[in-house]
């Protein structure tokens, strides 16, 4: 199965930078924001363009624009907007960062910005979080983990992973299967370091073809081998890259589902998901988030927020 992935936001056609620059002013000027002009104006174009915007307008009237809407605006309406401002790969940084800081580690975030992403989106990242905070991504995290998580989440930041060119190789995924299946369910207990290799070096399309067979040869889906077989953060981890090789979509619909499901919302993973697939894949997540709950993403969002922080989901999310 090729993954289609369709965006919410795309380039706004046609684009007059200045224009929305001065748009932009006068929705902060004097007393009083107007809000929805800001959330029309950002939401509606691509981050690319909101950087052309952002130039203008502090080439025009030489202020900072980000500092403005931050004092212009407050909460989780203003965590959205800021959010778009950053580009994609530093809004990502900037996430990893806040996951690791402070008492605890917010290792779900981890696993949902690290286990996703091919090896060159990763040295992106790598390189970005670097320059941003001076210090390497991967040393940060190791001591914030421990155990075969950290082992893996660190294969996958030093970019063991197969790029996206190499070829797949039929041969190869019957061996890696097998593998797996001998490190796993064939033996009294586990051989983390056997998964740890393979699901961090093969590419997404090659896992794929080594879950095929997996399931070929076990008669067991991988899903059902790693439940039996791994725990907590590992766990987690590994059936993150599954459900990212089966169906990305899938995997962050569960994600946002999980986020507004029951007491309380977990803003920052609603947040951070809307946002950073706002121009990847958001229409797909939505798509699979009805056929997968049988409701709209739409509908799950305006429930479970309000005001403005709720318009500018709602915006980013597209038609209903």
């Amino acid at each position: 199965m090729d993954y289609k992935p369709v965006p919410t936001v795309t380039n706004a056609t046609p684009f007059d930078a200045a224009a929305d620059a001065q748009t932009l002013r006068a929705a902060m000027k004097g007393f009083g924001t107007d809000e929805q002009e800001i959330i029309d104006v950002l939401a509606g174009r691509s981050n690319q363009q909101r950087q052309t915007i952002r130039a203008v307008y502090e080439a025009e009237f030489e202020r900072d624009m980000v500092e403005d809407l931050k004092s212009e605006l407050g909460g989780k309406f203003e965590d959205v907007i800021v959010g778009l401002m950053m580009p994609p790969v530093e809004y990502l940084c900037k996430q990893l960062h806040a996951a690791m800081a402070g008492m605890g580690t917010e290792e779900a975030t981890l696993v949902e910005i690290l286990c996703t992403k091919s090896n060159e989106e990763m040295a992106q990242i790598v390189a970005a979080y670097e320059e941003r905070y001076q210090r390497p991504l991967a040393e940060q995290m190791c001591s914030e983990t421990s155990g075969f998580f950290r082992r893996l989440l660190t294969l996958i930041v030093t970019g063991v992973r197969d790029g996206l060119t190499t070829p797949t190789d039929a041969s190869e995924a019957k061996e890696q299967a097998a593998q797996l299946y001998a490190a796993g369910e064939a033996k009294l207990g586990t051989d983390e370091e056997v998964f740890n290799r393979i699901m961090s070096h093969a590419s997404f399309p090659q896992l794929r073809l080594v879950f095929e067979e997996y399931k070929e040869l076990s008669g067991q889906t991988i899903e059902q081998a790693i439940k039996h077989e791994m725990s907590d953060e590992l766990h987690e981890a590994m059936m993150a890259i599954v459900e990212c090789v089966q169906s990305p979509a899938a995997f962050f619909a569960n994600r946002l589902y999980k986020a507004m499901n029951g007491a309380g919302t977990d803003d920052a993973t609603l947040i951070r998901i809307i946002v950073s697939r706002s121009e990847i894949d958001l229409e797909t997540i939505k798509q699979e988030f009805e056929r997968i709950y049988n409701r709209t993403l739409h509908s799950a969002v305006v429930a479970e927020t309000s005001g403005d922080y709720k318009r500018a989901l709602t915006a980013l999310l597209g038609t209903a």
